[in-house]
C-alpha cells in the first residue's frame, strides 16, 4: 500500500479516490466504495483539523438533508472484523451527516498507515483551504517530529514551496496568546510571521487588534525596535487598508435601507454585518425589523 500510495499522494485526493476501485458493502474487497452506518465511523484522533466553524457546518447540514454526501469519506479499517472504520478524510461531512439524520455516508475505505493517513488529511485540507494557520503548521510539525520528514520532503507531499513550510513552521514559535488570536482570524499569517521580529509579540498583536495596524506598520515597528527607537515616541503612521468599493457601496445601500450605520467587516468569503444604534429604541427598532423580515 505504501508503494501504491506515495506516487500519488502529491496529485491530491481526488487522483486518488479517482482511482481506486469501487466494492459493494458485501463485497470481498477490503477497499472501495460502500455505504456505511454513521455509528460505524470514528473520527480521527490525528486530524489536523481541530476547528468546526459552526456556521458552515449548519450550512453544510442543510446541503446533506437536501443533497445528501455527494463526495465520499476517505476511512480505513480500526478493528480485525472490519466494523469500525476511522475518518481519514471528511470528518466535517460526517458530523454534517449526523446532524442531517443519515443512517449511512457512502464511504471509500483503504488500507493506510499512521504515516500516510496523517498525509492524506494534511493534504485534503491543505487544498481546501480548511485549516487556520496554526493547525496546518501544527500537522506538518507532526509529520516532522512523528515520521523523520525533513521539510524539503513535506513540502512535495503537500504540494507546497519549502519557504511555505518554513514559514508556517515559524507560526510555532508564537505564544498561545497570539496564536488564539491567529486562529480566530483576527490577526493574519503575515501579521504573525511579522509579528515574530519584535521584541513583545504579544503586545504588538494587541495593538494589531485594537489599531488595525498592517503587516507593513509592524514591520517598519520591530525596525525602529531594533534601532533602539521608542514605538511610544515616534508614534507612526497606520497605514489603513482600503476597503473594497462593492463593499463600501453595499455599506451606504445598507444605511440608506435601514436608516442606521452599518458596515461589514471581511475576510475571503467570511465576514459580519455590524449595525449601529444609538439608543434602546433604536436597537428595538432594528429587532423588531428583523423579526418582521423573519
Amino acid at each position: 500500500m505504501a508503494d501504491e500510495i506515495r506516487p500519488r499522494l502529491g496529485r491530491g485526493l481526488a487522483a486518488l479516490l479517482g482511482e481506486l476501485p469501487s466494492a459493494t458493502a458485501t463485497g470481498d474487497s477490503d477497499r472501495g466504495l460502500r455505504q456505511v452506518p454513521t455509528v460505524f465511523l470514528r473520527p480521527n484522533p490525528r486530524n489536523p483539523r481541530r476547528t468546526f466553524v459552526e456556521a458552515d457546518l449548519s450550512d453544510l447540514v442543510d446541503s446533506v438533508r437536501e443533497k445528501g454526501i455527494i463526495q465520499p469519506i476517505l476511512a480505513r479499517k480500526t478493528s480485525s472484523d472490519g466494523e469500525f472504520y476511522e475518518i481519514i478524510a471528511g470528518e466535517r461531512r460526517w458530523r454534517a451527516a449526523q446532524r442531517a439524520g443519515l443512517h449511512e455516508v457512502p464511504v471509500v475505505t483503504i488500507e493506510a498507515t499512521d504515516k500516510e493517513t496523517l498525509e492524506l488529511a494534511i493534504i485534503e485540507n491543505v487544498q481546501r483551504a480548511d485549516l487556520n494557520p496554526i493547525e496546518e503548521a501544527l500537522g506538518y510539525q507532526q509529520l516532522l517530529s512523528e515520521f523523520a520528514y525533513t521539510q524539503a520532503d513535506l513540502s512535495k507531499i503537500v504540494g507546497k514551496s519549502r519557504s511555505h513550510v518554513t514559514n508556517m513552521l515559524r507560526l510555532l514559535k508564537l505564544s498561545d496568546a497570539t496564536r488564539g488570536l491567529l486562529e480566530t482570524g483576527l490577526i493574519s499569517a503575515g501579521h504573525a510571521r511579522a509579528l515574530l521580529t519584535t521584541k513583545d509579540s504579544d503586545a504588538m498583536a494587541q495593538m494589531v487588534v485594537n489599531k488595525g495596524l498592517s503587516v507593513r506598520d509592524i514591520e517598519r515597528l520591530a525596525r525602529d525596535e531594533h534601532a533602539g527607537i521608542d514605538p511610544a515616541v515616534t508614534k507612526p503612521t497606520v497605514t489603513k487598508r482600503q476597503k473594497d468599493p462593492n463593499i463600501a457601496m453595499l455599506e451606504r445601500d445598507l444605511c440608506e435601507a435601514t436608516g442606521f450605520l452599518v458596515s461589514i467587516e471581511y475576510k475571503n468569503e467570511r465576514g459580519r454585518v455590524i449595525v449601529g444604534y444609538e439608543s434602546m429604541e433604536q436597537l428595538e427598532h432594528i429587532l423588531a425589523n428583523l423579526k418582521h423580515i423573519s
